[in-house]
Order: structure tokens, then sequence, then C-alpha cells
């Protein structure tokens, strides 16, 4: 949001600040939905970029200390008594009000999908959310995984499989194909899309984890689980069809304790049938193409 109050400034308003501040600067209704049903101002994820030479520079001047303030949570509208401890804060996103007019700040607007999957919301408390507003559970933070991996690949070319509807622990969420990768494989999409040729496609039930710098997928058809395991210096060509039985996605009930707590708020385990699994232990160039 940009500011101006005696001078002008890019910066972050806490979620907190935001309503108030919108109604005292001629926007009565506050912070409402606009007519794409969500709130006309873009979100604040505090992913902060900042440059080492004048950062350094402004910690020099300030010591690093940033004004401070609370923000108690209440158990009701009586605000008799705290839902939680109510503690000194300050907000590393405040640090632009230190530096000067002459300072360049900027921000990025990305899609949700690729930039923002919290989890901080227990089983029983995501069952409650509203349907059709984020669940920021266990649950939807790894199908939210599964599903940015799934349309980076898209994009980059792969035939990916439409997703499925299921509920888990009281949450209906997208099941996408479960495809994950190490970062070294692929961290921006430029790595990724050179890493892609041919046609390529994976079926929705499928499941794909690559481990290795160096994997490349042509003319791969998936329907099941593939694994490569891969050391620095081994090239590995990935091609032809694949099919095998494939990974499961099994249903767990966070209440039933005969499974451990991280499967429990998850919601589900991986029941794994059969799988194509290799590993390249020693450099290398080699093909697999069942």
């Amino acid at each position: 949001m940009k500011l101006t109050s005696g001078r002008s400034m890019v910066i972050n308003v806490e979620y907190n600040q935001l309503d108030p501040l919108l109604r005292a600067t001629g926007h009565p209704d506050g912070d409402v939905n606009c007519e794409t049903g969500y709130s006309p101002f873009p979100g604040n994820i505090n992913q902060l970029i900042l440059e080492l030479g004048p950062y350094i520079k402004e910690l020099t001047k300030t010591g690093g200390a940033i004004k401070e303030f609370v923000n108690p949570k209440y158990k009701d509208a009586s605000k008799t008594s705290f839902k939680s401890s109510t503690r000194l804060e300050c907000m590393m996103q405040d640090y632009p009000k230190t530096l000067p007019p002459s300072a360049r700040v900027g921000f990025t607007v990305m899609d949700t999908w690729l930039a923002y999957a919290p989890v901080k919301n227990n089983p029983e408390d995501a069952a409650k959310v509203p349907k059709g507003n984020p669940y920021h559970s266990a649950t939807s933070g790894e199908m939210a995984i599964y599903r940015a991996n799934s349309l980076i690949l898209k994009k980059a070319g792969v035939q990916v499989e439409d997703p499925v509807q299921q509920v888990f622990n009281g949450q209906e969420v997208e099941v996408w194909p479960r495809v994950t990768w190490k970062p070294k494989w692929g961290i921006t999409f430029a790595e990724i899309k050179s890493k892609v040729s041919g046609s390529c496609s994976i079926s929705q039930r499928s499941t794909m984890a690559l481990k290795g710098r160096d994997i490349l997928l042509e003319n791969l058809t998936l329907d099941g689980a593939l694994i490569i395991n891969s050391t620095d210096g081994a090239e590995v060509k990935v091609g032809g069809s694949i099919k095998n039985k494939g990974w499961l996605i099994e249903r767990i009930d966070y209440k039933d304790t005969a499974f451990p707590e991280e499967l429990r708020i998850r919601g589900f385990r991986m029941e794994k049938k059969e799988q194509l699994e290799e590993t390249y232990s020693q450099p290398g160039k080699y093909t697999l193409k069942p």
C-alpha cells in the first residue's frame, strides 16, 4: 500500500491495522470485498528481499530498533480476558519506515497458488472454516504443494490430468498428482522447463519424486508411481510409458490414535502398492525407458 502522511512511502500494512486505517482515510466501509469477491488490497506474506549494502548502513544508524506495539487477542467481545498471552511485538515489514525518502521500495504480487499455503490450523478448527475459504491446515498445505508443482509442469508443457475433489478430516480439497522434487532439480521455471521435452503426461493418480540435479523428462507417460534418485554428475533421461499400481491415498481420521500425530493432522497416508524406483549413485549418462 502506498501511504501519504507528510511523506509518501510504499509499505505493508498489518491485517489488524488495515481496516481502521482505511476508515480513517476516506473509506467508510473499511476493508470490504470488491466485485471479485476478494479484498482489493493484496495480501502481505512477509517475504522480504533486502539489498545488503543499504541494509547494513541502516542497521548501523538504527541499531535494528523497530517501533513496538501490542496486538491483544481477546476471548470474546467483552475484552475482559485474553485468548492467548499478549506480548510486545515489532514488525520486520516496518523496516521501510526508518529509510530516507530517497530509498527505493517496491513489491511483487504473485498468484496465491504459487506463493501462499500456510499450515497453522488444527484439523478440528480447519473443518469449521466456511466453504470457499482457505483451510490453512496440514491437509490443505500439502495438497497446495502438489497443485503448485503440477501447475508448474503444465506451464512447462506437460499434460497433467485434472484434479479430483476429496474430503480429509472434514476438508474438501483438490487432489492433484502427487508431484514433488528436490530443490536441486529446479528452482526457477527456466530450469524446470529446460528439463522437460517432447510429449509428457502424468495421470491424476500418479506420484512422482525427482531427487537429483540432472533428471530429464523426455516423452514420458506416467500412470503410477515413479521415484528417481541420482547423484550429482549423473544425467538420467526418463521416458516411455511407466504404469504400475502406484501409491494410493488412504483416509485417516484425526481422532484415530492408532496412527501417529503427523498422519492424523494430515488426514491421510500413502499406501505404497507399487512403484518404479531407480537409484543412480555414480556419475555418468543413463537412460530409463521401460
